[in-house]
């Protein structure tokens, strides 16, 4: 850990002395967007002593989502991938559908060429640090006649290079015009014109039973796959990956190189972006889609601004420390939620916030998990201010923290969501 922790005088932080009871508590077509992660989480428990925060650093560890735990139980889900013009809303195709219900047949027809796969080159180190070069594939729907392309954040994450191919064959080079790993959305570029995009639906509308249209690049080589089956559940509440997601459940056949594809109801208008699939064994009919009302929202702030507006940046990392015998290998006296880098310039920064701090509350909520502290971060906004308390050296001490909005590098940071 780094820091003179007994130098508290030079910082906005201050003793807190609550009563606190700890609780008790190389190549493959279709990887999970979060293997990196994991791998390197595996590296920390596998390296040993050197001390936490330097074993964190040096694995490049970052962001919220950043967890230590065990092996994930069968039967929970999994992505399913496979591994200027105008820039606002006003690009997507509006709602125009007719009084009557067409036939899968009519709705393929209507769709398919709105639908294309996606290819990524990822360019991954080894425990050598040799450098290679790994193949990804998805899927993803046009939205704009002029090339823009909506698809999920996992289909593209890292990516090096991206190659969109339409129904016809045709390849293009797509340049990445934005992505929001929080939502899993991303949208990214060709240059073509008269393409043929999506008519956008409302998944607001949708009921349970209704016909839908699943049109994606299955184990990614099969473009244009057509497949059909219902609205299983609305508002499915699912912990994809480290981020909790309200997403359509659907049984229509999802497959790995399906993400990012289009999920249509049976006017042919898009009403979802397919995300998921359950990955336990021995279970099928389990797929999950992006509501098109989410990702559309998502998608014309990435067109529009490059990211998405509002999102919260505590101006650091963490990482969520769940088991008891991983912190005891870093010496660490409980499990919970720890900061690993601290933002130079940033709102922590300037509070005193560091590196090997165990977050104890935020905004008055007790913090023993990541999912603890992703639920207090949803109760705010960007420009709040609210008490953290943290752990250090067996100390606990306290600082107001105004929450900035979460801007890629490059961009201007504002301090409110307007």
């Amino acid at each position: 850990m780094e820091g003179n922790y007994n130098n508290m005088n030079n910082m906005n932080l201050t003793p807190d002395f609550q009563n606190h009871q700890e609780p008790e508590k190389k190549k493959s077509p279709y990887l999970t967007k979060k293997m990196g992660a994991v791998i390197m989480a595996l590296c920390i428990v596998a390296a040993g002593g050197g001390g936490f925060a330097a074993g964190v650093a040096a694995n490049g560890l970052s962001a919220d989502s950043a967890s230590v735990s065990q092996t994930q139980p069968a039967g929970t889900v999994s992505t399913a991938d496979s591994g200027s013009s105008s820039s606002n809303a006003s690009t997507m195709a509006s709602s125009n559908s007719s009084s009557d219900a067409l036939t899968v047949e009519e709705i393929a027809d209507k769709v398919c060429d709105s639908v294309v796969e996606i290819t990524t080159e990822v360019t991954q180190y080894d425990s050598y640090m040799r450098q290679y070069v790994s193949e990804g594939a998805g899927s993803g729907v046009i939205i704009s006649a002029d090339g823009y392309i909506i698809t999920n954040n996992h289909v593209i994450e890292d990516a090096s290079s991206i190659t969109v191919t339409l129904r016809d064959g045709t390849s293009y080079p797509a340049t990445l015009v934005g992505t929001d790993e929080q939502g899993d959305i991303a949208v990214v570029k060709i240059d073509a014109a008269s393409l043929k995009p999506a008519t956008i639906g409302s998944s607001a509308d949708l009921k349970v039973g209704e016909t839908v249209v699943a049109v994606g690049n299955p184990l990614g080589q099969l473009g244009g796959t057509v497949t059909d089956g219902i609205i299983s559940a609305l508002d499915r509440q699912i912990d994809l990956e480290g981020q909790t997601m309200t997403l359509l459940q659907t049984n229509a056949a999802i497959n790995p190189g399906n993400s990012g594809g289009g999920l249509f109801n049976e006017y042919g208008e898009l009403i979802g972006i397919v995300v998921a699939k359950s990955s336990g064994s021995n279970i099928e009919g389990l797929g999950f889609a992006v509501p098109i009302d989410t990702a559309k929202a998502i998608a014309d702030d990435l067109m529009q601004y490059g990211y998405v507006k509002g999102r919260i940046s505590l101006g650091m990392s963490v990482v969520d420390v769940s088991n008891a015998q991983i912190a005891r290998m870093y010496g660490l006296n409980s499990t919970g939620v720890y900061i690993t880098q601290v933002s130079e310039d940033s709102n922590a920064a300037q509070v005193g916030f560091q590196a090997g701090d165990r977050i104890v509350t935020f905004n008055g909520v007790e913090i023993t998990s990541i999912d603890d502290l992703r639920s207090a971060i949803s109760q705010c906004s960007v420009g709040d201010t609210v008490e953290m308390v943290i752990e250090r050296g067996g100390s606990r001490y306290s600082g107001q923290l105004t929450l900035e909005e979460s801007v890629p590098s490059g961009l201007a940071r504002t301090s409110s969501n307007s």
